[in-house]
């Protein structure tokens, strides 16, 4: 059986209550004069209890840092997104307008200047209508408020499950909030105290201090609040939900005007400042501040991939929890690499060149994705969709970002095509050979077991493998001849690649994907890992890599040889100041340089020639790319300055099997070329960004080419028709030699899909009908 509680002490009963007003007042009374009073007297007052939980506080607490957003910014410092559980933004009193501080005061402690931390008025005047009416008056001081402000925070931080909110406290909480706004007044001026509450104090869902209020109702700043919106934001903080002039403008009208009578009562107005803000409209002009990337608009990916970046990295907390806190509560100050103004512009192309609006592109996406050769920066990253939750618009939002790798929010990377046939050709250089030198790509065939050199392989070698030969096709039939080498990745012919690879080591050819940082997204059972030579496809675009891992090899090529880790984040700091150690720029020199010379002399033309034709400035390389079937199409290219990747192709059915083929697909609701290639979509998409972006960055030369050794004098005149025989011979050699334009048209001539090369429309690439018996995945026989 429950006790019968005393009437005097049921704070339920008239009696309890006008008791309890005793008791706090003489209590107040203690607080005020330092806590010196005998027991007896507090005994008297029948608040023993109260004196025992007085005498057991400290005399001060332990105010844990207030929560502050985190601001990501680009490279110029221009905000990208803000993430806060709390939005506050805290400011200085003096820029805080003097009628918003006399507002608060007016309404909320008028005595504020002249008590302690404790009005003995206000909670007599309190605790008599309490006593005397069903309606409960509050009389907390601001130092008080300002006091269970802190407390509350201390408790979220800590996640305690003690509550002191407003309507919650008992008795012995009152005491506690008493005894500490003695202590503060001690600690703090009058201004610091209400700087403190006016950046503590919350107006409205997630909106703390008067910075983020003003902004998020009338779009202005603290120092600007005018009277009429000071009274309206001062009037919200007893009830922020009741008050909110969105939701109830009628309620926060008559708040309002409440407060601008309560300041011409205290004398803070004069009676024609109250005449004319009391007449005036709410004059609401609210503003948005979404806390995350979603806020971020074109730079959603780019935010996101920043994010991921600091929530799995340990220098930010020893778990994924105190990384999240520290993300959401920290106040850290975020510089990026990020070009917003050029990110804008990538955006644009990849809608432009897929449209994410259009029926017929449902798993048919776009990227771009820029990084600075020599530093590494990552200057853009875009795509044609928006950053956002999918839904039944199918194809036009998404979380996915298809520049990076999955562990970071990414798709895992798609088939390279033959985007990856320079490190063929420079593993053809390492070994000593030239682009010069003459190469018979004739039609391959490799039986099964057949070996191929590889110094790191078990045995030294791997073989073709699979249950049947491996005949990889050329997109163009006129190429299965003898060329030279700069031809063969002029026009990107798979017996070329083939036969130069089956001349090396194919571990030499892995190394340079490797050490350029290009990963097989698949490699381990779904997980990211170096390209692998035992399987010979990957030298023709096998291994799913990623756009971003792309334009950073790429930039290597652009940067002599230098290879520079793409990097995001230039600086981390708190709102204490307090640095966080991020990853500083590495770069470090992985090919020789008269090899990227050599390389860059036949890219350049492809870029040049093939690609740009006269639209981006140069000095520009490139190399095209695209798996079976173009369910992965590519153009990787570069200035000196900046390199960037485009890619278009499927995510769902990234696969390259017929099913999913882009030839003759209907794409932006218009029927697709029945050969597409990199020059359908991929290309143009890299000529529309790279024409403005090249002019923000340096063009310098890419190197001069090794030249090929002058033929050998012609031996002593003979007979009349052996002379001709020669000079015709000369002739060939000279022609096949020569790597011009004359005699890249006229191999052209030998097949419709060469014409079509030459004339820019295609790269001969997609169709590749191979009969793969090794252990390759579909795609492995890209010719573009």
């Amino acid at each position: 059986m429950a006790a019968k509680k005393s009437p005097f002490f049921d704070t339920a009963t008239t009696l309890g209550k006008i008791v309890a007003f005793f008791g706090i007042s003489a209590l107040c009374g203690v607080l005020a004069a330092g806590m010196l009073i005998p027991v007896a007297a507090i005994a008297k007052t029948g608040l023993t209890t109260g004196n025992n939980i007085v005498s057991a506080l400290p005399s001060s607490f332990e105010k844990l840092p207030i929560p502050e957003p985190s601001q990501v910014l680009d490279s110029d410092g221009k905000l990208i997104a803000s993430f806060y559980e709390q939005n506050r933004d805290p400011v200085k009193l003096k820029d805080i307008s003097p009628a918003m501080r006399k507002a608060i005061i007016s309404v909320e402690d008028e005595r504020f200047y002249e008590h302690s931390g404790i009005d003995p008025k206000g909670i007599a005047r309190a605790v008599i209508n309490n006593a005397t009416s069903s309606s409960r008056s509050g009389a907390s001081t601001l130092t008080q408020q300002y006091v269970n402000n802190l407390l509350v925070n201390n408790q979220i931080l800590t996640g305690s499950d003690e509550s002191t909110v407003s309507g919650n406290k008992d008795y012995s909480d009152k005491i506690r909030e008493l005894k500490y706004a003695v202590a503060i007044e001690k600690e703090m001026s009058k201004d610091e105290i209400l700087e403190g509450y006016l950046n503590l104090v919350l107006f409205s869902g997630r909106e703390y201090g008067v910075q983020a209020a003003a902004q998020r109702f009338f779009s202005v700043d603290a120092k600007d609040l005018n009277l009429q919106q000071s009274a309206m934001l001062a009037g919200m903080v007893q009830l922020p939900n009741v008050y909110n002039p969105i939701k109830n403008p009628e309620r926060s009208l008559d708040r309002r005007n409440k407060v601008l009578g309560n300041m011409y009562r205290t004398g803070a107005i004069t009676k024609k400042e109250y005449d004319t803000a009391v007449k005036s409209k709410l004059g609401v002009n609210p503003s948005s501040s979404a806390s995350g990337c979603m806020a971020a608009d074109d730079a959603g990916y780019f935010c996101d991939y920043v994010t991921n970046l600091i929530l799995k990295d340990k220098t930010f907390g020893k778990t994924k929890e105190d990384r999240e806190k520290l993300l959401f509560r920290g106040g850290l100050v975020i510089k990026t690499t990020l070009n917003s103004a050029l990110n804008k512009k990538a955006a644009k192309d990849a809608r432009e060149a897929i449209d994410p609006n259009a029926k017929s592109n449902e798993d048919i996406y776009s990227s771009l994705v820029s990084v600075e050769p020599g530093t590494g920066k990552i200057l853009t990253m875009a795509q044609n969709t928006t950053y956002a939750p999918e839904s039944d618009e199918k194809g036009s939002r998404t979380f996915y970002n298809f520049a990076v790798e999955r562990a970071y929010g990414g798709a895992g990377g798609f088939q390279g095509g033959s985007t990856m046939k320079p490190y063929t050709t420079l593993a053809w250089l390492h070994e000593g050979n030239k682009m010069y030198d003459k190469i018979n790509a004739k039609r391959p065939y490799f039986p099964v077991n057949h070996r191929w050199r590889a110094s790191c392989m078990p045995g030294g070698s791997t073989t073709t493998g699979g249950s049947q030969a491996w005949e990889p096709k050329n997109a163009s039939r006129g190429f299965y001849r003898t060329m030279t080498v700069d031809t063969g990745l002029y026009w990107s012919i798979n017996s070329a690649t083939i036969q130069e690879a089956a001349k090396v080591d194919l571990c030499t050819i892995a190394d340079y994907t490797k050490k350029l940082g290009l990963l097989d997204q698949d490699a381990d059972n779904g997980k990211p890992g170096p390209i692998s030579p035992a399987n010979p496809a990957f030298i023709i675009g096998s291994a799913n890599i990623t756009p971003m891992a792309q334009a950073a090899a790429f930039a290597a090529f652009a940067n002599k040889g230098e290879y520079c880790e793409p990097r995001a984040i230039t600086s981390v700091v708190d709102k204490d100041g307090t640095k966080y150690k991020v990853p500083q720029q590495a770069c470090s020199q992985q090919i020789d340089p008269q090899y990227v010379a050599d390389l860059n002399g036949t890219l350049k033309k492809i870029a040049t020639n093939r690609v740009s034709k006269g639209q981006v400035a140069g000095p520009i390389a490139g190399k095209t790319g695209t798996n079976n079937y173009a369910t992965s199409t590519w153009f990787v290219g570069y200035s000196s300055g900046i390199s960037t990747a485009a890619w278009v192709g499927r995510l769902d059915g990234k696969a390259a099997t017929e099913e999913y083929s882009l030839h003759g697909a209907m794409i932006n609701d218009k029927r697709a070329p029945a050969m597409v290639d990199s020059s359908t979509y991929a290309a143009p998409m890299w000529v529309d960004f790279m024409s403005k972006a090249v002019q923000q960055y340096e063009r310098n030369s890419f190197g001069s080419v090794s030249k090929a050794p002058k033929p050998k004098p012609a031996p002593k005149p003979k007979d009349d028709d052996e002379n001709k025989k020669e000079d015709s011979n000369k002739e060939d050699s000279q022609k096949e030699d020569s790597n011009s334009d004359d005699s890249q048209k006229e191999e052209s001539k030998e097949s419709d899909d060469d014409k079509s090369e030459a004339n820019g429309n295609g790269n001969g690439n997609g169709n590749n009908k191979s009969k793969p018996t090794t252990p390759a995945k579909p795609g492995d026989d890209s010719d573009d």
